[in-house]
């Protein structure tokens, strides 16, 4: 299998990570925060130090502002729900993943607020920002926008998204899924209240783990009540972070393997594996682009490229690589609100997802099957 899904899931994971996971399995194996003994006191130490390195990555300075979490859905459903009060009104882009749209409108439809839709103009940054302007409202609370499109490889103009908010006292939440690790995110440059990470994908680290970065003082209500660690006679989840956040035990093996992931983004630098990953995608977008049959959507400004064929869904494009050995997504990638916006609603595409372990034979390779499929497709459809 040659693996092309990392905008799903990075594979494989690097070395760091591995021996991470396993340092854990001999050394950390109990319950952080959870007892007073030798090995649960180490365990709150690495998970402390994972906090640390993570909040370091981001620019940031204190590592209890990391909440991790089962997901990066798990962290935008607790900034979402945990702020947003009765009455309230928000603002999304047209590119958010269902980790956005789907808790902001069951909310809605709840009645517990109401929301819009701001279009993103891709290749037009003043113009989408424009469009979340004219949508404020004097209740509009939040805004969130997520950072680079998982379908299209699309960047949106968050800084000035992020100044507009602020500007006029409104939170900004950033769903940085498919950039963390990916590109440099810098607190200092942008200010996010809400950061909301999945580690698996640029992060390297494994599955079931994502970060929730709250970037401001606003108070949040919780999701889940439980064991904390602290404060333990109080019916009442404690109010401070993280604690209040992080009912119940935290994903200790997921939160070393991330350990692992950052201590890899460190030797190779965000942005040295951008740059490679970059050099790929164009490299591929401009392959695709020669191959008679194949529709492009964009240039991508992240190593995550869509493309069709013509007379084919997405998921048959992808069911026909996969029985050549590749490993693509095909379908509509959990974003239909994205591709209503592209154009690719009734169709869907199929996404390339390049990781830091990708190479240019493994990209050639990916070229010739693409154009073997649509060499078929072509001519299936002129045979009577």
């Amino acid at each position: 299998m040659i693996y092309f899904d990392n905008a799903a899931t990075s594979y494989p994971k690097p070395r760091f990570t591995l021996d991470a996971v396993g340092e854990a399995f001999r050394r950390y194996g109990a319950n952080p925060g959870r007892g007073g003994h030798k090995m649960a006191i180490e365990t709150s130490e690495m998970v402390f130090k994972a906090r640390q390195e993570l909040i370091t990555l981001l620019g940031g300075e204190d590592p209890e502002r990391v909440v991790f979490t089962q997901n990066c859905t798990g962290a935008t459903n607790l900034a979402i729900k945990g702020i947003l009060r009765a009455g309230d009104h928000v603002i999304i882009s047209s590119m958010e993943h269902n980790a956005v749209w789907r808790p902001v409108d069951a909310l809605a439809r709840a009645g517990v607020i109401r929301y819009d839709i701001a279009t993103v103009v891709p290749g037009d940054p003043a113009a989408t920002v424009e469009n979340f302007r004219r949508l404020l409202r004097s209740n509009t609370r939040l805004i969130c926008c997520v950072h680079g499109s998982n379908v299209f490889g699309t960047l949106q103009p968050v800084e000035e998204i992020c100044a507009l908010a602020h500007g006029e006292g409104i939170l900004f939440l950033l769903d940085a899924a498919q950039t963390a690790g990916v590109l440099p995110i810098d607190l200092r440059e942008l200010p996010a209240d809400f950061i909301c990470i999945a580690a698996h994908k640029g992060l390297y680290a494994p599955t079931a783990l994502g970060a929730l970065i709250v970037n401001c003082d606003e108070p949040l209500g919780t999701l889940l009540e439980g064991g904390s660690g602290s404060l333990s006679k109080e019916p009442a989840m404690p109010p401070f972070l993280p604690d209040r956040l992080e009912a119940g035990t935290v994903n200790t093996m997921g939160i070393a393997g991330l350990r692992g992931g950052l201590r890899f983004l460190r030797r190779r630098t965000v942005a040295g594996i951008h740059r490679s990953e970059m050099a790929l995608t164009d490299y591929l977008y401009e392959g695709l682009e020669k191959i008679d049959g194949v529709i492009l959507y964009n240039r991508p400004q992240l190593p995550v490229l869509s493309f069709g064929i013509e007379g084919m869904s997405g998921e048959a494009v992808t069911e026909a690589l996969a029985q050549k050995g590749f490993a693509l997504r095909g379908g509509f990638h959990c974003s239909p609100l994205a591709h209503q916006t592209m154009g690719t609603y009734e169709s869907g595409t199929a996404r390339i997802g390049i990781g830091a372990f990708n190479t240019r034979e493994q990209a050639a390779a990916l070229l010739r099957a693409v154009a073997a499929a649509s060499c078929r497709q072509r001519g299936a459809v002129a045979d009577p």
